[in-house]
Formats: C-alpha cells, structure tokens, sequence
C-alpha cells in the first residue's frame, strides 16, 4: 500500500532503546512483498543474559504475532506461538537466561484480514495461543524458532504468513490508512476531526476502528502523542515539557502530563525523562 516505507528506524514505544540494545540484540526485518500491505515488519530478539533485565514498552496500536523460546514459556523446546491483542498500557518484559522471540507487527488495521471472524477489539489487551485466534497453524512454532541464521527466521515467517492466505478488505484498507493519517499528521488532534476529513459519521469512524484496529480513534490519537512525547524526552534530557506540550496541542503542560500518567502508570519523571 503507498506510503509504506519498509521496517521503522526510530525506536518509538520503546522505553530506554539504548539500554534494551545493550542486553539484547534486537533486529527488524521486512517481510516478504506480498506481506508488507498488511504488516509493519518483522521484530527479532536474542539474548543471553548472565542477570535478569525487565524491557519496557509502551505498544502502538497494533496485534502481533509472536513466536518465542524462553526459559518458563510453555514448552521449551517447541516454542509457543501466541497473538497479542493491541495492548493498553506499559508492557514489560522480564528477560532471563536465553531466550529467542520472533514477531510480527501488523499494521494497525492489517490484522483482520487474517482472522476475519471476530472483530478486532476481541483481542485488544489479551494474549491467546495463536491456534485460539489464526486457526490450525500452517507450521509449529519451531520451524520459525529453529533456524540459526536470521534470512532463515524471515523467510520462515514469511511462508507461515503467506499460508494463512488473507482475503482482500477495502475496509481494513480504509483503517490502515486512517491510521496512517493519525501518525503523520499531527494537526489531528480530534476524532471529529478526522471523521470529518474522511467525509464518515463518528459513530461509522468508531465501528470501523473497533472491529479492525481494536482500540478507538481517539485512543489511537492519544497513544501516537504519547510515542512523540516519550521519542522527544528520550533524546533530549532536559525537555521542556511545556513547549512540547504545546507542539502535541495540548492546552497545558498538565494535560500532556495526565495522558501521559494514564497510559505509562507512571509520571514522565519515573522514566528518567525529565
């Protein structure tokens, strides 16, 4: 689909990216070009680690597909395959001994069209063995886990994702790009807004998000301020949060402040972002 421009460079969502690429070694990948109108990219991780170290995410509004091998993940040798439903707060990630985990992200939107028997918004906050929500698989989670080189993980995924064989849909289309708009332009600011702009009802912008995004406009609205927000702490240590505040739309500091608390569970200061 147009303006898709391959795997992201930025680290957005991810609280503290230096800190996490220090204990991990954390690589995107795109997938195979009859994926990409559906997925973002594909998320590798691997590690070793002598201590324990908890990852923080704050997730964008997506469902991913995650296949993993760690130690107390279900069974270990096989690997577990589970979806993730866009998830609502701060996600964090104890990580210990090895470990692997191959994911998808969907584009926001891009997910229905794979499991098109239930509105998206089923999943939203949950985690489900994959078999629950995408059906019998087409490989165990092994054949993704396996491979020693990274070109064989990808291609794996690919051949896993090419074989649930998603049917065309102008309507989760129509969300992707909607999305799309929320995260590019960031004068809309207001679900009417961007019903207004697309020439919908509230009410059809609502449905349409509930049953292929997941989450409502609004929220996604909010959650793309709070990425910039968090980007902009990270590279700068002495931000000024009212300037920024102000650059996001929001009438004061303290506003940015409050959706900020509400998404994270936490001030921007516990962040170390000051």
């Amino acid at each position: 689909m147009a303006g898709h421009h391959g795997p992201r460079r930025d680290t957005r969502g991810i609280v503290d990216a230096p800190e996490l690429f220090a204990h991990v070694q954390f690589r995107r990948r795109e997938p195979a070009p009859g994926l990409r109108r559906h997925l973002e990219h594909y998320w590798l991780i691997d590690w070793d680690l002598s201590q324990p170290y908890a990852s923080h995410l704050v997730p964008h509004p997506s469902v991913n597909l995650v296949f993993e091998r760690y130690a107390g993940c279900g069974d270990e040798d096989a690997g577990y395959a589970e979806v993730a439903g866009v998830g609502l707060g701060l996600f964090t990630q104890k990580l210990e001994g090895r470990g692997r985990v191959c994911g998808v992200q969907f584009r926001p939107g891009g997910f229905r069209p794979f499991a098109p028997g239930a509105p998206v918004s089923r999943w939203t906050g949950r985690r489900l063995p994959a078999t629950d929500v995408l059906g019998p698989p087409p490989a165990p989670p092994a054949a993704v886990l396996d491979p020693a080189d990274e070109d064989g993980r990808v291609a794996a995924l690919d051949a896993y994702l090419l074989a649930l064989a998603p049917e065309p849909d102008p309507r989760a289309d129509l969300a992707m790009a909607l999305v799309d708009l929320v995260r590019s332009d960031r004068t809309i600011l207001r679900v009417d807004g961007l019903a207004r702009a697309e020439g919908l009802s509230a009410r059809s912008l609502q449905r349409l998000f509930a049953a292929y995004v997941g989450v409502g406009p609004k929220w996604v609205i909010l959650r793309y301020r709070i990425h910039e927000a968090l980007e902009r702490a990270g590279a700068a240590p002495d931000v000024d949060w009212a300037a920024l505040a102000a650059d996001l739309g929001y009438s004061d500091q303290a506003h940015l402040v409050r959706d900020f608390t509400a998404t994270l569970g936490v001030p921007p200061t516990a962040l170390g972002t000051r």
